[in-house]
C-alpha cells in the first residue's frame, strides 16, 4: 500500500466506512441509493485489469461481499457493479443496490437525479449498519 493516496475527488464525495484487505471502503455521499466504492489500495491503478494477478481474487472477493451485504440491509431488485473512471481516474469500483422506487430506475444512477447528502446523523446511521453487517460475510 506504499504510495496509495486516495484520489481528491473521491475522498470528497465519499465518507470512509472501513479497510479491508484489498480496498477501502467508501460510503457515497448520495442518500438516494445505497451505494458503496471499493477502492483497491495500490498506487497507480487506472483500469481493473491495472491489478496484480495474486490481488484479482481479493477484488472479486470484496466486490461480493460488498454486494451481498448490501443485498441482505437492503433488498434491492437489481444491484449494479461498475467500474467506470470516466471523471476519477483511480480504479474504483461502484457498488449499488437499485430498486424500482429509487429516483432513477430503470436508468443508470448517474446524471438522473440531484446527489442527495446525508445528514451527520442519517450518515453515521448508514455507516454503522454498513460496518456491522460487513462483518457477516
Amino acid at each position: 500500500m506504499a504510495g496509495f493516496e486516495l484520489d481528491p475527488k473521491l475522498a470528497a464525495d465519499t465518507a470512509e466506512i472501513d479497510r479491508w484487505a484489498l480496498s477501502r471502503v467508501l460510503l457515497m455521499e448520495d442518500a438516494n441509493y445505497p451505494w458503496l466504492i471499493l477502492v483497491p489500495a495500490r498506487a497507480g491503478l487506472r483500469d481493473f485489469h491495472d491489478l496484480a494477478s495474486e490481488d484479482l481474487p481479493a477484488m472479486m472477493a470484496e466486490i461480493v461481499r460488498a454486494s451481498r451485504t448490501l443485498e441482505a440491509l437492503f433488498d434491492p431488485v437489481k444491484l449494479n457493479v461498475a467500474a467506470l473512471g470516466n471523471q476519477v481516474p483511480q480504479l474504483h469500483i461502484h457498488v449499488i443496490a437499485r430498486r424500482t422506487d429509487d429516483p432513477a430506475w430503470p436508468k443508470p444512477v448517474w446524471g438522473a437525479a440531484p446527489a442527495r447528502a446525508y445528514d451527520d446523523a442519517a450518515r453515521s446511521q448508514r455507516i454503522a449498519g454498513l460496518h456491522e453487517a460487513f462483518t457477516r460475510f
